[in-house]
Order: structure tokens, then sequence, then C-alpha cells
């Protein structure tokens, strides 16, 4: 068994993570070439990734996975983050969530997807931990979900009456444990998700954001901070292990920079 190896396998049955993160540390592998690398075959590791195509976001990414790894190995050595672009989040506007809201589905499969959307939006959870709710994690009476997220880490999160109205009509066509299931009572696949989530905005007019699923999260938390919401509080919602993770939807949006301004500016006194 290989280092590699032996480090994904501890990974996956002692820190207990998932089959995607199995997957993203396998990528970040293929770009190191050795198991005991020195310095310069890191700074080799990263030039191949730019080399190969490879946006600095991506390269950081594939960097941390790295540094967990150097870390367990016993290595003093830490890969250097390159300097990324900072891009304002993508997200959907409140007009285009209004848009979903009073969107009318004529089939089941339409009106399951307006619900995953829906709950996207009000809750800011992730794509693969609402695709594995079940109806014994929805509390109706008390408008709360228990997730699983990263690590099986289990959170609860609130709801609003405005989506209880759709889970509870959604529930009694339902004959699965899962929330959202095909019509064998299978889970959804994210990847059909995604297609469906993109064919629906261009039906409805609504502009496709970058990360058009993960997009309904930011929307959430951009939201919350904009009506005075906790960060605190916002990184447990979000199941954020630290704070630093949930100070980016802190950092204001272009167009609220705007309005500040107008408010603020000497010349518009």
């Amino acid at each position: 068994m290989t280092r590699f190896e032996q480090f994904l396998r501890e990974r996956k049955y002692l820190g207990n993570i998932s089959e995607r993160s199995i997957e993203w540390y396998e990528l970040a592998f293929k770009w190191l070439n050795n198991e005991s690398p020195d310095e310069p075959a890191l700074k080799d590791c990263i030039i191949r990734m730019r080399e190969g195509g490879l946006k600095p976001r991506s390269v950081n990414s594939y960097i941390t996975a790295i540094n967990s790894y150097l870390k367990w190995s016993g290595s003093s050595l830490k890969m250097k983050k390159l300097k990324a672009e900072q891009k304002v989040l993508p997200v959907y506007s409140p007009t285009d969530i209004s848009v979903f809201v009073h969107w009318k589905p004529r089939t089941r499969c339409e009106r399951r997807l307006q619900v995953i959307i829906l709950a996207l939006a009000d809750t800011g959870t992730r794509i693969s931990e609402l695709l594995g709710l079940r109806w014994q994690d929805v509390n109706f009476d008390d408008l709360l979900i228990t997730v699983r997220g990263k690590g099986d880490k289990q959170r609860i999160v609130p709801y609003s009456l405005e989506l209880r109205k759709h889970l509870f009509k959604l529930q009694q066509q339902s004959k699965s444990e899962l929330v959202f299931a095909t019509r064998d009572g299978r889970g959804l696949g994210r990847r059909n998700v995604l297609r469906d989530v993109k064919l629906l905005c261009k039906k409805l007019g609504v502009k496709i954001p970058e990360r058009s699923i993960h997009a309904f999260r930011h929307s959430f938390a951009v939201n919350y901070i904009r009506k005075s919401g906790s960060p605190f509080l916002l990184q447990r919602a979000l199941g954020h292990t630290t704070l630093d993770m949930t100070k980016k939807y802190v950092n204001l949006m272009t167009e609220d920079l705007s309005a500040i301004h107008e408010r603020v500016s000497l010349l518009a006194q």
C-alpha cells in the first residue's frame, strides 16, 4: 500500500470524509509525483498545474489537499497558496428568487425541482446535504431540518413558513424516505439537478450565474448579511468550521458599496 493510499484510507475511515472529498484528494495527488516531496518537487507541482491550464483558485484547492497530506506524513514543508483574483460572488437576485417562487410547475418532476430550488435559497444548505435529506429529518412543527454536512456532521437549520407549504405538499405525493427522490425512490444525482436548474433558468429568463447550484447558497448568505444577520449565526447555518470561511460573505457586494458611497460622498452632500 502506498502512502497516498494509506492517507486516504485513514481519512475515509478515521476522518469519516465523503466520497467526493476522497475524489478531490485523488485528483490533487495526480499532480504530486513524489510521496515524499522536497521543496523543488512542490514548486514543480504548482508549475505543472499552471501549465496544465488550472486557474489559481483550482490550484489553491489542490494545495489545501496536498498540505493536509504533508502534515499527515510528518513533513515540515507547506505549500504556499497563489494569489487569486477575488471575484464577486455569483448570486441570484431577489427578483430571480421571486420568479422561482411564483413559477407554476405542471409535472411531478417540475414540482420537485421547484422545492429543491426554494430549499437551497431558503436554508443555504449544500446540494449534497439537501439531496440526502429524509422526511424523518424534517420538523414541520418547529420549522427545522437536520442535515448531514461534511464529515457526516449533523446540524439543525431553520426554514420558513413558505418553504413548509411546499415541503408539505411534496410529502403528500412522496412514497420514499428521501425528501427528493426519483419515481422509484432512489436519490437524485447532483448532475441531473444541475442540468434541470440550468434548463429552468433559460425557460424562465433567469440569468444563469457561475456555479448555478452553489449560487443559491451564496445568495442565502449574502442576503443574510444584508439583513444584518450575525456572522456567527451564519457560520452555524452554513456549517462552516471556522469564521474565516464565512468572512467572504461579510465583504459587501459592489452594488452595496455604491449605495453606501452615494450616502456618504462629500460631493453628494
